[in-house]
């Protein structure tokens, strides 16, 4: 029996952007117009027929969609399942963001906006960002964390070949939220001309939901492509690492109301949940405010922010998207953590038995598959967001 209410709609937030207790916009006035705006007018410009069009058209000729599903043979075999694999690491660009990027630049384009700006962890949505802007001519703005510039060269350099400006956040840890607090301050200072394309399902309604639907073609190719191969739409667990959680959310999304579905979110543990380096988000946090919205964050008892630790910059990150925190507390989905060492072992193992080399992000999904007790019967879905190009760095390391 399901621990959650099948009555629930996990797709859809309230008017207000509510998923439970989660979400809402807590902004300040100066972005109060543009948010109202996006807020009234996405659904509509989202599908409305002719965005639809080019939407889709991008998402097949310049993305590459759909991406494959694959039987990971070996991994099966070790694992004790079948065990399939969302190839969204070929992607155009490397990773899911891209599927959001697309989708924003043309809703950015129908709001009259002249400039794009956007926040980056592990530099992905990063390039993504610079991608669809040079794809569409508009001047593009990228902030980084000065940490994660170092560790994420590759893709800075992408991002300024694209023609992007990546400015460094040099206060607190550095990281993707020094960077996101960077990306609002500046969409604060020009909000008119200014898109902030947010790269996760966090920030002010409607952002998770608009992110999320975005993301969702994850899911809906996965159901189409498992009726082709099994027989049915549906596997048994449907697995993806969380930090903001945008590949979850896509690959979660049409799976969110089919009980039979379980959903797996897998945080990154860092030194150790309780190491106190760490991102493991539901674990360590509790309601709070973070970026414009309600969720579970990592912080102090007077609410100050709790440094978050990752190997991975893109989820080194110490909140979660209010559509997971709902999951998590409503027992819609389990949440489970890997370290960075499992990560690194996880990333080095599916190379060798595969030969698909992961990022850092999705290897800390992989990691858990021996863990979760599966049967022979069982068929599994680990969404593979993005290839691990941008990691290697970081794997020499280790080698």
């Amino acid at each position: 029996m399901p621990l959650f209410n099948v009555n629930d709609n996990y797709q859809n937030p309230t008017a207000e952007g509510y998923y439970g207790d989660y979400g809402g916009a807590y902004i300040p006035e100066m972005l109060y117009s543009n948010v109202e705006t996006l807020k009234t007018q996405y659904l509509q410009i989202m599908y409305d027929p002719i965005f639809q069009a080019e939407f889709q058209y991008l998402l097949k000729d310049y993305v590459g969609r759909p991406t494959p599903l694959f039987l990971a043979e070996r991994l099966s075999k070790e694992i004790g399942a079948t065990i399939y694999l969302k190839r969204e690491d070929l992607c155009h660009t490397g990773a899911h963001k891209i599927n959001n990027t697309v989708g924003q630049i043309i809703l950015a384009q129908r709001l009259g906006k002249k400039k794009i700006i956007a926040e980056t962890g592990a530099g992905q949505h990063g390039v993504a960002t610079a991608t669809v802007c040079a794809l569409k001519g508009m001047e593009c703005v990228i902030y980084m964390g000065e940490k994660d510039i170092e560790r994420q060269a590759p893709n800075v350099a992408r991002m300024k070949m694209l023609g992007a400006t990546v400015i460094p956040a040099k206060s607190g840890s550095k990281t993707l939220k020094d960077a996101t607090n960077e990306a609002i301050r500046a969409w604060i200072n020009e909000p008119n001309e200014t898109h902030y394309i947010i790269g996760s399902v966090v920030g002010p309604h409607p952002y998770p939901d608009m992110v999320a639907r975005f993301q969702s073609v994850i899911s809906e190719e996965i159901r189409k492509q498992l009726k082709e191969k099994t027989g049915s739409e549906l596997p048994t667990h449907v697995v993806a690492c969380v930090g903001g959680g945008s590949n979850a959310a896509g690959a979660f999304y049409h799976f969110l109301n089919e009980p039979t579905v379980q959903i797996v979110a897998v945080e990154a543990a860092g030194h150790g949940v309780h190491s106190g380096l760490s991102a493991a988000t539901t674990q360590l946090g509790s309601p709070g405010i973070l970026h414009g919205s309600k969720s579970i964050v990592m912080q102090t008892s007077d609410g100050q922010v709790v440094e978050p630790h990752s190997i991975s910059a893109g989820l080194d990150y110490p909140g979660i998207g209010p559509l997971h925190a709902f999951l998590y507390e409503s027992k819609r989905g389990i949440f489970l953590s890997a370290t960075d060492e499992e990560a690194l072992e996880s990333a080095f193992h599916l190379s060798k038995i595969e030969g698909i080399i992961p990022a850092l992000e999705t290897a800390h999904a992989f990691s858990v598959l021996p863990k979760m007790n599966l049967k022979a019967s069982d068929v599994v879905v680990v969404c593979l967001s993005g290839r691990g190009d941008k990691d290697l760095a970081t794997y020499m390391e280790h080698l």
